[in-house]
């Protein structure tokens, strides 16, 4: 049975209204993310992919991750791309105490630079999110999503992983992938499919950034 949704309902935003759930729809902007690398060969495969579209995406990295392939971690950066603390072991801000959810968070940020934080399965606690300038050292946007792919879902189909984009994606969204293991049968038949379909409706595909 699943048990999350796969496009954001407005009162959760509404509720969650400091989070970023969406970014500016200007020029039919649409914003792509991966969760959870650098992963050794799946990672350079989405750069790959995405340089065939001139796409520009947000990579919200896991700390160890960024630790174990640093190469591949400066390549997301050379090649224009965004990148966003996905916290050190990929916690869940809902199961571990507040101390170590905040020193996780500060352990990535060593080896993350960036002011983007994305929480690991979308949890965190209110006063975690109050504390993130401070773990960070930075003036820090936590950034959830409009748009879940579902693509680390082994109970779903590749096609079925595309619908759930196609047919909730919208200029400003912002979408969910993974570049990881488990996510990667879904991901290697959608994200092709997904990127040529949304440059056929003149989409520009973005990073996340903010001036």
């Amino acid at each position: 049975m699943q048990k999350y949704f796969i496009k954001t309902p407005w009162i959760v935003k509404k509720i969650f209204s400091n989070y970023i759930w969406n970014m500016p729809a200007n020029d039919n902007a649409v914003y792509l993310t991966f969760d959870d690398g650098p992963h050794p060969q799946i990672t350079p495969w989405v750069l790959d992919e995405l340089k065939k579209y001139n796409a520009k995406a947000s990579f919200f990295c896991i700390g160890k991750n960024v630790v174990e392939h640093p190469g591949i971690y400066n390549r997301i950066i050379k090649e224009g791309h965004a990148v966003g603390n996905h916290t050190h072991n990929h916690l869940n801000g809902w199961k571990v105490s507040d101390q170590e959810y905040m020193q996780d968070i500060r352990e990535a940020a060593k080896h993350i630079s960036s002011n983007l934080f994305r929480p690991p399965y979308g949890r965190i606690k209110s006063k975690h999110f109050y504390r993130l300038n401070k773990a960070m050292q930075k003036d820090t946007k936590l950034i959830m999503w409009d748009v879940l792919s579902a693509d680390f879902d082994t109970a779903i189909s590749p096609e079925q992983c595309l619908k759930n984009v196609m047919s909730n994606a919208t200029p400003g969204s912002i979408i969910v992938f993974h570049d990881s293991q488990k996510a990667f049968a879904n991901l290697v038949y959608t994200l092709p499919a997904v990127m040529q379909l949304l440059n056929e409706k003149k989409c520009l595909l973005k990073k996340i950034e903010f001036s």
